[in-house]
């Protein structure tokens, strides 16, 4: 097993994710210690399961959350214990099997190496991937470049990421917004705003079908309205800092 680390741990949100999430779980554990799983009020039983886990596994760590509330508020709850702890840095990751637990390592020291950025994964798809979510993808990407002046955000969406422990818990503890689907565009937009660079690291993504075990809480209609509001908003706030925006990019090094 891994050396435990003082500074980085993977942080895995968890919503009655089905079988995958004890072979995701074990497989970050091959990679990286410690990991955490915030389970977010799950009722298929993987609450227990995990915690049998854990229970002989002095790197893993599951918090149960007596409710469902949304990835953003698992993570939310993760960066407080995280913080409370001493540790920097979070790598959050699905328990559904479809982010690279191999990765695990690179992207942790590509975070090491530059701490005061946040390391994001640039989807690389294949044909098990939904046409309509990778294009529909390219929408979100678009205005949150637009919304961060083209800092460099490779990809708004996808949730294996690097994040600083302690300007995104400042953000999410500010406002009441990013507690479920609109959490990874919203975070990296405003992690931009706060003058986080991002880092783009290319990450392959598997889409796993029902009878292999895939399980997903995507509602197309609900969550497209929830980032459209959320743009919305970004807007506004894009608006009240274009000031600052443009002085950055004026005074940045070419």
């Amino acid at each position: 097993m891994p050396t435990p680390s003082s500074t980085h741990v993977v942080l895995i949100p968890s919503y009655n994710p089905g079988p995958k999430v004890y072979d995701t779980v074990r497989a970050a554990r091959q990679q990286w210690s410690p990991v955490w799983v915030i389970v977010d009020g799950s009722d298929d039983g993987s609450a227990e399961g995990l915690q049998r886990m854990a229970a002989g596994d002095d790197g893993l760590q599951v918090f149960v959350l007596p409710q469902n509330s949304g990835k953003g508020a698992a993570v939310l709850h993760g960066l407080e214990q995280a913080s409370r702890q001493g540790f920097t840095h979070v790598l959050c990751m699905d328990s559904d099997g479809q982010h690279p637990v191999e990765q695990i390592p690179l992207f942790m020291a590509t975070s090491q190496q530059q701490p005061q950025a946040m390391v994001l994964g640039l989807p690389v798809f294949d044909a098990s991937a939904p046409s309509l979510r990778v294009k529909g993808r390219k929408i979100s990407n678009w205005w949150a470049n637009l919304e961060t002046l083209w800092m460099g955000i490779g990809d708004s969406l996808f949730g294996f990421r690097v994040y600083p422990v302690a300007p995104l818990q400042r953000i999410m503890q500010r406002q009441r917004w990013m507690r479920r689907f609109d959490f990874d565009p919203e975070a990296v937009v405003r992690l931009c705003w706060a003058g986080v660079p991002p880092l783009n690291l290319p990450s392959p993504v598997k889409y796993f079908q029902a009878d292999e075990g895939g399980v997903s809480h995507f509602n197309y209609w609900r969550d497209n309205r929830l980032l459209t509001w959320m743009h919305i908003r970004l807007m506004f706030g894009f608006a009240l800092r274009l000031p600052l925006l443009l002085y950055r990019r004026a005074v940045q090094p070419r």
